[in-house]
């Protein structure tokens, strides 16, 4: 069952996380900050307990990006993350979002979803000087800054256009 998240499901969404944040795949994020976004969040519920998750953070008018896309090892390989994916992607739609963007080391799954990996930013430069005034530690990511670099070292920049 997918379903839009509730508060009492943070906790098991950082479980879901932690495991890949400790290896650096995802972003390690304090509790505050999965609470301060629940609305952001869908959940995969399978006999009652959370196995996958993921968010679209609207970004500017056009673009958001699509985050915390996890599930639960004995998950994997099922077609859930796409599954997850793809609800998030008609979230957007329904929010008037054209472009998608993310940040990954697992590019085939996004390649087998839309997305092309791109260099570069994929904003103007006048909506770049906006964005950095943005505290959200994703936007910085998405900006390439320097303070976030050793988390996202190695992964790919990837968009896909609705």
């Amino acid at each position: 069952m997918l379903r839009r998240a509730r508060t009492a499901d943070i906790r098991a969404i950082r479980a879901l996380v932690a495991p890949l944040a400790e290896r650096r795949v995802l972003v390690s994020k304090e509790a505050v900050t999965y609470y301060e976004s629940v609305q952001e969040f869908r959940v995969a519920e399978v006999d009652g307990r959370v196995v996958g998750c993921g968010a679209l953070h609207v970004m500017w008018e056009d673009l958001a990006e699509i985050r915390t896309l996890a599930v639960a090892d004995d998950q994997l390989g099922t077609g859930l993350g796409g599954r997850i994916l793809e609800e998030l992607v008609e979230d957007a739609r329904a929010l008037g979002v054209r472009r998608l963007f993310c940040l990954t080391f697992e590019t085939r799954f996004f390649e087998r979803h839309g997305f092309a990996a791109i260099e570069g930013q994929a904003v103007s430069h006048a909506v770049y000087a906006e964005l950095l005034r943005s505290y959200d530690e994703g936007v910085a990511e998405f900006l390439d800054l320097e303070r976030v670099k050793p988390n996202t070292l190695g992964n790919t920049r990837m968009l896909r256009t609705l």
